[in-house]
Order: C-alpha cells, then structure tokens, then sequence
C-alpha cells in the first residue's frame, strides 16, 4: 500500500509532530483508526450473477458468491475492494471444471463491518472470513487472492488451512515496513507508531510478528500448498519486493513478474488470469 502525498497529509502533518512531542497516546488513537480506514469502493457487479448466500462471522454477515461445480477455487480481494474485482478469474475456472466462491471480507462491499466497527477493518478479520466461508462452502482446493487479501489468505493457510494450490498477486509481505512509511507520510515518530502498534496487537489479539508471511513460511513446520506470487515492478501500493519476498520463503514457489500493469490492472490482464488459473488446475492433493 502506498501513502501519497496531498493537502490534507500535509496539513496533517503539524498536529502529527504536537501529538508526538506532548500527547503521543491520542497520536496513536488517531493513528489505530486512520491506518484501519477502509476506503470505499465503487459498486461491481459480476457479469453472470452467481448463487448468492451469506455466512455468520462473529455475529455478523460476510456476503459471498458461488458459480458452478467441481473442486472449490475461492477468490479472495484486498483493502478496500470488492469480490468482483476478481470477476476476470471467474469463467476460466469454470471452464476448467472449478466451484468458485468469491466473498466479501468484513467492512467491504456488501458484507456487514468488522468489529471496528463501520468504515474500518483488521487483517484478520480477512483471514476469519476465508476460513468461516471455507467452513460453510466447503474445502478449498485453490485460493486466488490479491493484495492484502492474499497476505490474508497466506496467514490462513499459515495457521492451518487445508488448501492444494494458491496465487497471489501483489501480496503484502509484512505490514511492519508499511507502519514505518506510515509515520514518515505522516510526521510522527517512534513513540505514537509503538503506542499504535500495541493498541493494534491487543484490538486483534496477536503479535504484529505473527503476520511476517516469509518469516512464517520460511519457518513452518509441515507441507505448504503449491504458490504461485504474480506481482508488477511498478506496483506503487504493495512493493515487488515483498512479492520476491513470499515467493523466496515459501518453499517450491514461483513468481511470474509483469510491468506495467501495476497494482489493479494486474487482475484483468489476460496472462495472469491464464497463468493463475493454470497453477490451480494442475491436479494436486490437497493436505490433510
């Protein structure tokens, strides 16, 4: 994710340092809740309406999509997207003899907020979401997943989801570098981006270590689903690097690269879908 800069960050900047220098708790008050900002995003509709159902996570309702039949592929979209973002996936899948369930994570598109309530997400909420449409819909043989949503789905898989085969496509590695380009946007300093991170960590119960996908992976104790990581050298919102990242610590991954298609594009373009759907439909067991 990249943080541009506008007139509002600039503007924002001063109260920032005040808050650093005098008030660093409410710094990281505010800091919790603009880096959990979910920004709206325009309404899709897929261009073949699937089987539409709805799934209870912690009491409340993710909205999710299902097409055909055969071995499940489910399609997951990241920060402040939508699943038909990834309607180009939808048919090929179908043509290779796939289910396919696409969803809505917390606090995006038609599902109800997350636990932060509107307006505002946790990554592991996205992980909670795959795993309680999984739970409903059935075992995954696939997972195609862009951008956090993918970091999302590898930290499912990590944690224990049964899955055969995976693409990711412009993953987010580890957030703890994107907190540190956080602060310098936003010109504070150590002490709020601590107080932050230890509000973040007790709000979702976990460490921030625990959502390292390469330390994890590099790491884990039993067999990982075949990966494929597709990501763009001009991507300016999750960087290449973390694609090379994932793909060097997950073992026996391959990362296709593309330029010029960036961080959106990359989901229409004819190649990834073909590369994509390729990775899933090569038979594969799926791990106990």
């Amino acid at each position: 994710m990249a943080f541009q800069k506008s007139t509002i960050v600039r503007a924002i900047r001063p109260i920032f340092r005040t808050f650093e220098a005098v008030a660093p708790g409410p710094g990281a008050v505010l800091t919790e809740r603009m880096w959990c900002y979910v920004p709206p995003s325009r309404a899709e509709r897929a261009e073949q309406p699937g089987e539409r159902f709805t799934v209870r996570l912690n009491g409340r309702d993710v909205a999710a999509e299902a097409w055909g039949e055969g071995p499940i592929v489910y399609l997951m979209h990241g920060w402040g997207g939508r699943r038909a973002q990834l309607d180009g996936f939808v048919h090929p899948l179908l043509w290779t003899g796939h289910r396919v369930v696409t969803f809505d994570a917390p606090s995006h598109g038609d599902s109800a907020p997350g636990a932060f309530g509107p307006g505002r997400g946790l990554l592991p909420e996205f992980s909670d979401a795959l795993a309680a449409v999984v739970a409903v819909a059935g075992p995954a043989h696939g997972i195609i997943a862009h951008s956090l949503g993918a970091s999302a789905a590898a930290l499912a898989v990590l944690d224990g989801l049964p899955v055969s085969r995976a693409v990711f496509i412009s993953p987010l590695a580890d957030p703890m570098p994107y907190t540190v380009e956080f602060a310098k946007t936003f010109g504070f300093g150590e002490k709020i981006r601590n107080g932050f991170l230890r509000r973040l960590e007790l709000r979702v119960g976990r460490r921030m270590l625990d959502f390292s996908v390469p330390s994890r992976a590099r790491t884990h104790p039993t067999p990982l689903p075949s990966l494929l990581v597709v990501h763009d050298r001009e991507d300016k919102q999750t960087h290449y690097a973390d694609g090379e990242a994932i793909a060097a610590a997950w073992p026996g991954a391959h990362l296709m690269t593309t330029n010029g298609l960036r961080h959106r594009r990359i989901l229409h373009d004819p190649d990834v879908i073909d590369a994509a759907v390729s990775h899933i439909a090569t038979p594969a067991h799926i791990p106990a």
